[in-house]
């Protein structure tokens, strides 16, 4: 149907985890790179801890809490 508006895309903020975002998605860093993704569901790193950020790889698990 012409004119009709695209669904909401869902975000789900993970406590002490990363950002989890129904995709496709295209992530603009603050560096200005681009980086996009097909796929149904991404976790963003939120700790940039990641050594493939933005996209999450799990190294928040080794952050010590306070």
């Amino acid at each position: 149907m012409p004119n009709t508006p695209d669904p909401p895309h869902r975000i789900t903020l993970t406590e002490h985890g990363p950002l989890l975002v129904e995709g496709p998605v295209e992530i603009t860093t603050p560096d200005g790179s681009v980086h996009t993704s097909d796929r149904f569901t991404v976790a963003l790193c939120t700790c940039r801890r990641s050594a493939i950020f933005p996209w999450c790889d799990t190294s928040h698990r080794t952050r010590t809490r306070t």
